[in-house]
């Protein structure tokens, strides 16, 4: 028994193991087991597993031809893509998984369409009511076409049905057709041919195996019944204008023509529309007229005659027979007709040159529209005027001139008072400019004048000119100059024939007279106020520029309004300060030296080298006062006849051989704006001991002495020698004693 239930145990343990094994690993294939696939497009057939980390896939068709596909694996997916499908792709496909567990396959089935695009249907011809048609039902590049199966409808009646399961299975894409016979009648028209395809292959409804295609029945009825109206009558006069509309029944509906029947027999087209309006008739416009309607089936004619009688009539033309014209403009000539309903016009020059302009007509009037007017229109115009067989002609003359702009003043920028200047008016763009006069006035008087009747008169626009040099003055301050321009064509009707142009003088004045307010004084105290007021005439007004001149002769700017003010002037404010009136004709200039003292201190007065020196010795005596420069030294000696002033340079005074006299007290005295200080030294001159020597005095004057005696007698020597001889040459003397 115990036997028994272990063998049973164990028989259990193994089926539980396989049905485990079967359940971890699984196969799977999408779509399953069948796919439509239409030729020509792409397809891919997924084959995965469940239960396996690293499965291998392989595919193969169940008769082992080439797959015609690329695959792809990808963890526990593979992929047989079809792209395009073809008939090598109509199989049966299966695919291999292998797992360590195991093996799997699972196979699907390839099955091939082509149902791509609706029927057509095709007409033999035009349809026409009465006349047999052939129609045509093609179904493009079907496969298989052995379940292909057509219907022909007129709107819901079926007209006819066609299977092709007698065809053989060829592996192919073919085109195939219904045909049907049929005549139409009018209840046709507004019905549709309905040709309806089904392909027999998918009972799911997975794939469109149903196309239809619809054409309207334009069914043609031949033009009939053409009928013509005549406005006013079939009776005219020249110059009359006469309109006929003709209609024809048809379908589609007919386009109508008309022409005139001509002496031989033969049409004359005139005419596409249905409405045919002659103006200006005239008597040979008489003559049979044929109005036909035409459509794609036939064509359908009628016939009226129209009689043109004689008529006389006048012709006007305007503005006039003479006409002025600006060159640039646009003008217009009118001819007009009375008496003539349907007048045709023409226009021509009297030298039959171009017309160089526009023509339009309409009734009883034409315009010839110049524009713009140029020298090609300097013509006498014709217009022409024919009414019936009758003609009539009257002339324009068109003449020219240009005279478009006002006058244009030319001055230089600036005007200066003194300064020659030449101004300069043209006058552009003008024509005729042997009729022009140019003046030009200053106010009320003429300055100059000129007329261009001696210039050549050449067809062209030129610029004619008036130029003249005047020295402006300050009279001429806002005087006005006019240029005053005339064209004197006095035969001529036109506007202006006079133009003028005007410029404001604005005369300038180069600054001058630059004049410098200094309040208090130019010289003044330390730390004291100080007004520098600046003003200088001129036109415009000149500006006023304050600057310091430096040292090394530059100039460092230091206000630009009129007044320049030191709140509290130091020492180093002294200087020259340069004040300058500038306008855009010149530069005024004036200097001031402004002077900053300061109160004397610091005198110093001494004796070198000693307050008490030898007779005989140099002593210098100098005074100086440290913190001032602008200052005045006086040296006096003092004694009790007087104070005698020493000349002294710059507070240096020198005494050369000090004698006993020399000494004594000596004062300085240092002064400027501000106030004055004295100051004293005494001078201690000693006399020399007695002792026996040879002073180099005496023995200068005792060598002199030596040499004089000599001297003094060669003299005498001479003069005797010249009274006896007369003369005496000290040449000869020095020869003879050779």
């Amino acid at each position: 028994m115990c036997a028994k239930m272990v063998l049973i145990f164990g028989a259990s343990n193994i089926l539980w193991t396989l049905f485990a094994a079967s359940q971890a690993f699984k196969i799977e294939i999408s779509p399953e087991d069948k796919i439509l696939a239409q030729i020509g497009d792409s397809v891919s057939l997924t084959c995965s597993t469940d239960g396996c980390d690293s499965p291998s896939f392989s595919w193969r068709t169940q008769i082992d031809s080439p797959l015609s596909g690329k695959v792809r694996n990808e963890g526990n997916k593979s992929t047989l893509t079809m792209a395009p499908v073809t008939f090598d792709n109509e199989h049966s496909y299966l695919c291999t998984a292998s797992c360590s567990s195991g093996q799997e396959e699972k196979g699907i089935e390839v099955e091939l369409y082509s149902f791509p695009k609706d029927p057509e249907i095709h007409l033999s011809g035009p349809l026409e009511v009465g006349k047999p048609v052939r129609v045509k039902c093609s179904v493009p590049d079907v496969y298989p076409f052995d379940r292909l199966e057509i219907d022909l409808l007129k709107d819901n009646q079926l007209v006819k049905n066609q299977e092709f399961l007698e065809d053989s299975e060829r592996k192919s894409l073919e085109t195939k057709s219904l045909e049907v016979t049929f005549t139409p009648v009018i209840e046709d028209i507004g019905k549709n041919l309905v040709c309806r395809a089904k392909l027999h292959i998918d009972e799911t409804d997975s794939v469109v195996t149903e196309r239809e295609t619809r054409k309207e029945l334009h069914v043609h009825i031949s033009p009939k019944n053409t009928v013509i109206s005549v406005s006013p009558s079939t009776s005219l006069q020249e110059g009359d204008a006469v309109t006929m509309k003709c209609f024809s029944e048809g379908r589609p509906a007919p386009e109508i023509f008309w022409s005139k029947k001509l002496d031989n027999g033969n049409l004359q087209l005139l005419s596409g529309n249905s409405t045919l309006t002659l103006i200006a008739m005239r008597m040979e416009d008489s003559g049979v007229y044929v109005c036909e309607g035409v459509n794609l089936i036939g064509r359908n004619r009628e016939e009226v005659e129209l009689i043109v009688q004689e008529k006389l009539f006048t012709v006007d033309v305007s503005p006039g027979s003479r006409i002025a014209a600006q060159i640039g403009d646009s003008v217009v000539l009118t001819c007009s007709v009375k008496g003539c309903k349907s007048p045709s016009f023409s226009w021509r020059t009297q030298i039959d040159s171009p017309l160089s302009g526009k023509v339009r007509s309409e009734g009883t009037k034409s315009t010839l529209t110049l524009s713009p007017v140029s020298f090609e229109n300097e013509h006498s115009y014709l217009c022409t005027v024919t009414c019936g067989h009758k003609k009539l002609e009257k002339g324009i003359q068109v003449e020219l001139y240009s005279f478009p702009r006002d006058p244009e003043i030319e001055l230089p920028d600036v005007l200066v008072v003194g300064n020659p200047v030449t101004v300069s008016c043209k006058v552009p763009d003008v024509y005729p400019f042997d009729r022009l006069e140019i003046e030009l006035l200053k106010g009320k008087s003429i300055m100059k004048y000129k007329d261009f009747l001696g210039d050549l008169n050449r067809q062209s626009l030129e610029t004619k000119s008036l130029e003249m040099t005047f020295i402006p003055t300050t009279k001429d301050f806002r005087e006005v100059l006019v240029c005053k321009a005339k064209l004197n064509i006095t035969e001529l009707d036109f506007e202006p024939k006079q133009r003028l142009s005007s410029k404001i003088l604005h005369i300038n004045v180069a600054p001058k007279d630059a004049n410098i307010l200094v309040s208090p004084s130019s010289t003044l105290e330390e730390g004291s106020f100080v007004n520098l007021t600046c003003s200088s005439d001129g036109l415009p007004t000149p500006k006023i520029r304050w600057s310091k001149q430096l040292s090394n002769g530059a100039l460092q700017l230091l206000s630009e309004n009129s007044t320049f003010t030191l709140m509290s002037a130091k020492m180093e404010d002294s200087g020259i300060y340069v004040c300058e009136g500038i306008n855009q004709v010149g530069i005024s200039r004036k200097e001031i030296k402004l002077i900053i003292q300061v109160p004397l201190k610091d005198i110093q007065l001494t004796a070198f080298p000693s307050e008490s020196v030898q007779e005989g010795d140099t002593v210098t005596i100098s005074c100086t006062c440290r913190n001032v420069t602008e200052t005045w030294i006086i040296l006096k000696k003092k004694a009790e006849t007087g104070d005698k002033t020493l000349k002294s340079i710059g507070g240096t005074y020198t005494i050369r051989e000090a004698q006993l006299e020399d000494a004594g007290v000596y004062e300085c005295e240092s002064k400027n704006e501000v106030g004055s200080q004295l100051k004293s030294l005494k001078l201690d001159v000693k006399g020399r001991e007695n002792t026996d020597y040879f002073s180099p005095e005496l023995l200068v004057l005792y060598c002199a002495s030596i040499l004089m005696i000599p001297a003094i007698g060669m003299i005498i020597y001479f003069a005797r020698q010249a009274n006896m001889k007369g003369s005496y040459s000290l040449v000869e003397a020095q020869k003879s004693k050779v």
